[in-house]
């Protein structure tokens, strides 16, 4: 009856071993679990960015243009270098997300920007009320719509989250394979257009992308095939840590070879203990500005036009570093003279593109990009020419006669 009665439970040395077989099962199947999560992650990213090709096929569908990056209000009254912050006009820094709005169930904030709207971010009242298409992007977070985060315009893989960036983005424009003018933001802001339409012709050979700044595009520019050219690439907003691809160092930093002349130009400031980041004590340009100007980094406005925050340069491969060329005797942050801004992501291994067809492929890191020292294409001395940068190079550009014949995706 005593044995019958006595009671069956586990020893301590059972009770370990399956402690230990429970630990290492969790061990083995963690990686899987977030390596799944990833794939979902990336799947959703990819599924954002189709839904930005359609928002680009349905406004063209509409205009017969792409929506154009870099456009917006202006008051000659200003001048042609305008130099600070306005509350009545934008200087014509808005860019092609803004245009899509309506087009990717984003009516509403459209509606907001489009009329004089009465409110604050913080849902005061504003006497009198915000202009047309609103202030200038950079200095407003009480504009609503500048601070608004979109969905739509965000990789769930990304990280990035409030201040000094409350309203980013991961997806650009692709401006092409070069950041000489017009894409330069230098040139940007120049009001003359004649500089851009007829007076420096030579300068409209460096606008070799799907965008062109100040200028409105259509499919028919792109004579390459809407299959063989970019439209958009995916960008990583920046965490403050120093990452080579979300914040630019000045070239003077990074090694006395102008960026004019080298792409690779920041290159010898990058920490050679840890590549992906700029070697310690270098200044990056968010780190050179005071208060607003620390947005100075990419996706960290998504309705600002300046290459660094919506902007992508199909001359270096995906994941490389930033660079911006800022001589210290000019001025800082957003005013740089060239930024060279590559495609990035937070995706192992590469990053994803829109082609112009709305396809979404995903590229990586080891693309054919043939010489990545060479020199952009400049208004002042090499233009009509075949693309230095290999595959990589000719699928930015949209009338360049190189097309690609191999399956590369």
């Amino acid at each position: 009856m005593r044995n019958q009665a006595r009671r069956v439970a586990f020893t301590l040395v059972e009770l370990l071993v399956v402690i230990a077989i429970i630990g290492v099962l969790v061990g083995l199947l963690l990686p899987a679990v977030q390596a799944a999560r990833e794939a979902a992650r990336r799947m959703s990213c990819s599924n954002n960015f189709k839904q930005i090709g359609l928002g680009l096929h349905n406004y063209h569908s509409a205009y017969n243009k792409l929506p154009q990056q870099r456009h917006g209000t202006w008051n000659t009254t200003y001048g042609n270098w305008p130099m600070n912050y306005s509350d009545d006009i934008n200087y014509l820094q808005l860019n092609f997300l803004v245009g899509i709005l309506p087009f990717v169930e984003q009516q509403a904030l459209h509606e907001q920007i489009v009329n004089p709207n009465g409110l604050n971010s913080d849902g005061s009242t504003r006497t009198p009320p915000w202009n047309p298409l609103g202030p200038t992007v950079d200095g407003h977070d009480n504009y609503a719509p500048w601070v608004t985060e979109v969905g739509t315009f965000r990789c769930p893989s990304d990280p990035g989250r409030g201040a000094p960036g409350y309203g980013r983005t991961n997806y650009g424009a692709c401006l092409g394979d070069s950041y000489n003018m017009p894409n330069g933001d230098w040139f940007w802001w120049d009001h003359n257009t004649t500089a851009i339409d007829g007076g420096w012709p030579s300068a409209q050979g460096c606008g070799r992308g799907a965008f062109v700044g100040r200028k409105q595009t259509a499919f028919r520019d792109i004579l390459d095939g809407l299959s063989n050219t970019i439209a958009c690439g995916e960008l990583t907003t920046d965490l403050g840590d120093k990452d080579t691809r979300t914040v630019p160092v000045e070239q003077g930093q990074g090694g006395a070879v102008q960026l004019a002349d080298n792409p690779l130009s920041c290159r010898e400031g990058l920490d050679p203990l840890r590549p992906q980041f700029w070697a310690p004590g270098l200044q990056t340009a968010a780190e050179g500005q005071p208060g607003q100007g620390s947005r100075w980094a990419r996706g960290m406005q998504w309705s600002s036009a300046f290459a660094i925050n919506s902007g992508v340069y199909t001359i270096l491969p995906p994941n490389s570093e930033t660079c911006q060329e800022l001589p210290a005797s000019q001025w800082a942050g957003p005013f740089a003279d060239r930024v060279n801004a590559p495609v990035s992501s937070r995706h192992q291994g590469g990053a994803h593109v829109l082609m112009s067809d709305g396809a979404v492929k995903f590229i990586t890191d080891s693309i054919e990009a043939g010489n990545s020292s060479a020199a952009p294409v400049n208004p002042w001395s090499r233009q009509g020419v075949q693309s230095p940068y290999g595959v990589w190079g000719a699928l930015g550009t949209k009338a360049n006669k190189e097309t690609i014949e191999a399956d590369l995706f």
